[in-house]
């Protein structure tokens, strides 16, 4: 395996966190001041769901998709293929788990390499064949190997927060704010602030997600040395899309960062996307393959 570091990827993760550690302390600074409880009451609560997020978050994960651990014995030929490409991408062989789903999609999930499992619906299995599926779960593996899913998963659950108190604010500190504003004033004040707080960290996200999946995808060339297998599986993915019915991609909707091939939710899903065009992939996929065939 030809790997190379993509620092532009660390880069990109160290600024992200930095700036949503920024931003989350001016955010706990704001809503203890204008929220009763205080900021120890505040740290608990935080830092309390940030270890089970962190320690917990694969489990959490396959939960919410409706996704079950599988066996060897019950899928023999997946659990061989993720094998194989562990040991080419010198990783831990991750879990190995399904959804039962019509969407042909694909996910990696984790706190590190050693605690990570590799997730694939019935669609994907039934749309791919045996070089594109290895492309798909290459790049899964390179997501394990840049260690980015870790970064995403902490930073969607400092998101997560700020939304829920934009969401449920009108119930928290029943209407008794302690700060200057008084009253209900200072709840409103921490539901705005929580609003920006959440929007910009909406597009921090999705800004290092977009870029995630170029590195993932170079990540897959050189795992498994088949640009162009994994170009395919994109193309026919997200072809296979489009016929999947509107229900069954609502349902999936919230692991959009996560999947390979995020799910279309009409312009406003366009704009905000968490992942490039699928045309950029496939183009960045073909010119990896021309420079591999020059040497």
């Amino acid at each position: 395996m030809n790997w190379q570091a993509d620092w532009g990827l660390r880069a990109r993760m160290f600024v992200t966190m930095f700036l949503l550690f920024a931003l989350y302390i001016v955010f706990a600074g704001v809503i203890t001041a204008y929220v009763g409880g205080g900021l120890l009451v505040f740290a608990l609560f935080f830092g309390g769901f940030s270890l089970v997020q962190y320690y917990f978050s694969d489990t959490l994960t396959l939960k919410s998709m409706g996704a079950k651990k599988v066996s060897a014995d019950e899928y023999p030929q997946l659990h061989a293929s993720i094998e194989r490409l562990s040991q080419q991408a010198d990783l831990p062989k991750p879990k190995v788990a399904v959804v039962d789903s019509k969407v042909p999609n694909a996910f990696a999930t984790g706190r590190n390499q050693k605690n990570a499992a590799v997730c694939v619906t019935t669609g994907i299995l039934r749309t791919l064949d045996q070089d594109e599926l290895d492309g798909v779960l290459a790049h899964e593996l390179a997501h394990v190997k840049n260690r980015d899913m870790m970064v995403m998963t902490i930073a969607s659950f400092l998101s997560t927060i700020a939304f829920m108190m934009v969401r449920w604010g009108a119930f928290f500190g029943g209407g008794h704010g302690r700060g200057r504003e008084g009253g209900g004033g200072g709840i409103i004040v921490a539901i705005l602030v929580s609003l920006v707080v959440w929007i910009i960290s909406y597009l921090l996200i999705r800004a290092l997600s977009r870029y995630r999946e170029y590195a993932a995808d170079r990540g897959a060339a050189a795992i498994t040395g088949n640009p162009s297998a994994l170009a395919s599986a994109l193309l026919k993915i997200s072809g296979e899309m489009d016929k999947v019915p509107k229900d069954d991609l609502r349902e999936e909707a919230e692991m959009n960062a996560f999947f390979i091939i995020p799910i279309k939710s009409g312009v406003i899903g366009r704009l905000f996307s968490t992942h490039p065009p699928t045309e950029r992939r496939v183009e960045q996929l073909r010119e990896l393959e021309r420079e591999m065939q020059t040497f």
